[in-house]
């Protein structure tokens, strides 16, 4: 029986990875014990997990004493086969891996390859929770396994999240009825991470409108990054209000003190601010009225034509 140590450098939701490295251990009788540094000395063997980049230098004490590994300290450690096979049944984890796109700030096709199918939820579920949230990086991208996946849902009469989102551009109106007639812990969350799919997420939006989307039934991941602009990221909110869905503002770190991404984060998050103008709310509320001076005055309209088109015409109610 060996002293196992792991340790979760970051990550605020269950680690996947480590819950696999706890179970087999377990099952050898092993003594695990988490996240205390001092036992290192003592330990058999330790494993490290960190997420974020940012973290790293976190991991300086570890090194040579311990496997270390996640998407903040190499993206090529992998686990043993006989861990990484395991299946823990916590209501949280993945039914594929990989993802068919490579948008430039992910690094999941690099870190975890093309898109496959790795199990259904039966291989996540403990057959008591009420609530499942799927990690799944682009389930839409696999229909007829997606398919399966809402038909397990709904046999188990289960709330799902899909918490990375799912991508807009992958929809059809076979796979929103499928979305629409299960359950959901929350909004169901898309990605509209660059101006660039305005025509895309329309599309999307105007497929879903006439087929059944309720009012701020939708949230929608708004990416924002060092090349981004007022240009870029405003009108994309804009259009999102008038179809009526949610937005939720994901600022780069590298940008995230920004005053105007600041604001407009605020505008996207606090509890029912979105339904409201953001000027209006610029010019009246407390919170926002310190940012008025980042921002250009007047009624803002974007310079792309399809966008004011778009603001301008669409019917959307």
């Amino acid at each position: 029986m060996s002293e196992v140590l792991l340790i979760n450098i970051d990550s605020t939701i269950p680690n996947l990875a480590l819950k696999k490295i706890e179970k087999y251990h377990i099952d050898l009788s092993d003594t695990v014990t988490w996240d205390m540094a001092l036992a290192l000395n003592r330990a058999d063997k330790c494993y490290v997990s960190c997420i974020f980049p940012e973290n790293r230098y976190k991991c300086l004490i570890f090194e040579g004493r311990a496997l270390i590994g996640g998407s903040g300290y190499d993206i090529n450690v992998k686990l043993p086969t006989e861990i990484e096979n395991i299946k823990v049944l916590i209501n949280w984890g993945f039914t594929t891996r990989g993802c068919i796109r490579n948008c430039y700030f992910c690094f999941v096709p690099k870190m975890e390859g093309k898109i496959r199918v790795t199990g259904d939820i039966y291989d996540i579920w403990d057959g008591k929770s009420k609530e499942l949230t799927l990690m799944d990086n682009n389930i839409l991208a696999l229909p007829e396994h997606f398919k399966e996946i809402c038909a397990q849902l709904r046999k188990e009469n289960l709330r799902v999240d899909f918490n990375q989102g799912l991508d807009h551009r992958l929809l059809t109106e076979d796979l929103w009825n499928e979305l629409r007639t299960i359950k959901h812990q929350k909004e169901i969350r898309f990605a509209y991470d660059d101006i660039n799919y305005t025509k895309s997420v329309t599309k999307a939006l105007d497929l879903m409108k006439a087929n059944g989307l309720k009012d701020w039934q939708t949230r929608w991941y708004v990416y924002v990054g060092e090349n981004d602009t007022f240009e870029t990221v405003y009108p994309r909110l804009q259009l999102l209000r008038k179809y009526k869905q949610l937005a939720y503002l994901m600022r780069d770190k590298l940008v995230s003190k920004n005053p105007q991404w600041v604001a407009l984060s605020k505008w996207t998050s606090l509890m029912g601010a979105f339904k409201y103008d953001f000027y209006d709310l610029l010019s009246k509320s407390d919170s926002l009225r310190i940012y008025a001076k980042y921002f250009p005055k007047g009624n803002f309209q974007p310079s792309n034509p399809y966008l004011n088109h778009v603001l301008t015409h669409y019917n959307t109610n």
